[in-house]
This record gives C-alpha cells, structure tokens and sequence, in this order.
C-alpha cells in the first residue's frame, strides 16, 4: 500500500520534502479496524507535528481526519463490519490517515453521515470531537437543541475549522454566540455559521464588547493566541463561569485573574482520551450523535476547499494553505492516492 510522510520536519511547508513510500498493508488485531482512505482533512495540528519533528529513521505519517470503507475488523471489533463508511479523527500516538489504509481503535470511530458526501464528511471530525468537549463535557452546557437559551458564549477566532462548528453547536444549543472575526471573508463566513454579533479580534475586544458584556459572558472559547485573549477574556467572563482554550500559550498568563470570580480555566486536547486510554468509547458515541446532526442538517459541512488526489503535492499545497494563517473553514484532499 501507499503511505505519505516525511523524516524531517521543516518550519515552513514551503520547504517541507513529502515523501510516498510502497508499504505492507497491515493486519487488524484486537480493537482495530483497517480503513481504506478516501478522503482526509488537514488541521493545524499536522503543521505543527510537522514542525516539531526531528530528523529519524521511520516514516512520519501525519493525518488526523479520516473517511473511508472498513477493509478488515479486529477479532474484538463490535457494531462494525467490513464494507461500512466510517469517519474518525484517530490518534496522535499512531501512524496517520495519510496512507491508503490506516489502523485505528474502533471505539474512537462511527459511521459517516449518510447524507454528505466523502470530502465533507472528512472535514468534521476533529474540530467536532473538540468543540464537543469543550461545550459539553467541560463547560457543562446542555446537550439538547436550545436547552442553554439565555447563555452567551464567545468565540476567539470564529472562522477558522474549531470556532466554524463551535459557532453552529452553541447556536443549535442555544448560546447566543458573539464570534471574532476580522476580515470582510470571515466576518461574512462566521455570520453565515450562525453568529448572533461578529467583533474584530484585531482590534480592542475590550473596548468593543466591555461596556455590555463585562462579567456578563458565559463561556469564552480562545481558539488563537491564548495570552493575547486571557486578560479580556478574564475580564468579560461571568462569576463562576468558565474560560477555555485549545492552544497552548507561548508565555505565561495570570491564572489568578481568574479567582476572584471563580472561573474555571479549561484545557481541551481532543488526542488526550487516545493518549491516556480515558473513555475511549465516548469519542465514538459523540461522533455518531454529532453524524445524525449533520444528517438532520441541523449543523453543516465546514468545508470550504478541496484538492483532489492524495498526493505528496496536494499535501503540500494543504500544510501551505493552513500555514498561512488565512484559512476560513476546513481543507479536504479527496483519494484515491497518486
């Protein structure tokens, strides 16, 4: 079979040398499924795995979105059979979706939804698994459509694949949702997602949202830049309400801001269930909710691009697209592989 990777990462994709090897197909054992790839996604975690990476010996296979056809099920495989659609995040400890077939943890994995095609569905499960957990588990908010009306959530970053669906499951839940946004694109984009006000986060959050929405806020989502946002955010966050972030700071921030009015601050790391073997399962049922939203269209595809053929130029062309830092929505690359 074909896989794609690399043995060293560079700081720019521009000089970033992919490279497609001739492999064994492996053999499921245990738990694992055996996928075919048709599609997959690209993430700002690929880039920055990609970064990250020193010179080795192995193939560095990345890709953490994933639809395809189950190939072949493990002996302790239950509710799967070879021939079912599938989409999945997958695991940050293993070998990636970038190859034609692909073993990953059945528990971490559900059917596709029926009604989107390959290269929409693949551009949903992370950023969902995310947003999900993030919402729902950390934040505690109500998993039922309209159940938080009269809660408002801020989004730091709206535009980008976590706050496009974060912005549509706190609508469908009932936030009213306040996004960032700062080009004439994204703003257009978030508001089409579903936000109720759209604020520059290039400019003063403070002096755009303070007056109405100090201590007022419910949840704060920072999706870019955690220390550039933690001060406002701390400002603008209600009495025992919560602040939450998926990227890890590059300086440190004052968490005692935040005690006065006893906030909770929220990491969230959708890889840390597969890392650390904790509830497992729990990503494949959020999938399978989160698939019949899609299929009800009460939430939609994030896609906004798609480059056709798994190859080592359309993942180049991805990491570049993503490392621009101008995306709106998700990239897809559609198989079969080159």
């Amino acid at each position: 079979m074909k896989a794609i990777g690399f043995y060293e990462g560079t700081v720019s994709a521009k000089d970033q040398q992919f490279t497609q090897i001739e492999t064994e197909k492996p053999i499921p054992t245990g738990q694992d499924l055996l996928v075919k790839i048709t599609a997959v996604s690209v993430n700002p975690v690929d880039t920055k795995v990609r970064q990250a990476t020193a010179k080795q010996v192995n193939l560095k296979i990345l890709g953490y979105d994933a639809v395809g056809i189950i190939d072949t099920v493990g002996p302790a495989v239950e509710g799967f059979k070879v021939g079912d659609r599938v989409f999945y995040a997958g695991s940050n400890q293993r070998d990636g979706s970038n190859q034609e077939y692909q073993l990953v943890d059945s528990r971490i994995v559900s059917l596709a939804p029926q009604k989107l095609d390959d290269a929409d569905a693949a551009a949903m499960p992370l950023t969902m698994l995310t947003v999900y957990e993030l919402i729902f588990e950390k934040f505690q908010a109500k998993y039922e459509t309209n159940a938080n009306r009269g809660k408002t959530m801020l989004i730091i970053n709206g535009a980008g694949g976590v706050g496009s669906i974060a912005i549509q499951l706190a609508k469908w839940a009932g936030f009213k949702v306040i996004a960032t946004a700062s080009r004439p694109e994204t703003v257009t984009w978030v508001k089409q997602m579903g936000a109720d006000l759209v604020v520059n986060h290039r400019e003063n959050l403070w002096d755009q949202l303070g007056d109405q929405y100090a201590n007022q806020i419910d949840d704060i989502m920072i999706l870019h830049s955690t220390e550039n946002y933690f001060d406002v955010a701390a400002k603008l966050v209600r009495p025992l309400g919560h602040v939450g972030s998926i990227v890890e700071t590059s300086k440190p921030v004052e968490l005692g801001k935040l005690k006065d009015k006893a906030v909770s601050f929220d990491w969230e790391f959708m890889f840390a269930k597969a890392k650390y073997g904790v509830d497992l399962d729990s990503q494949g049922k959020i999938l399978n909710k989160l698939a019949q939203l899609l299929d009800d269209n009460q939430i939609v595809t994030t896609r906004t691009e798609t480059l056709n053929s798994i190859s080592t130029e359309t993942l180049k062309q991805a990491h570049e697209r993503v490392e621009s830092n101008r995306m709106v929505g998700k990239i897809v690359i559609t198989g079969p592989f080159a």
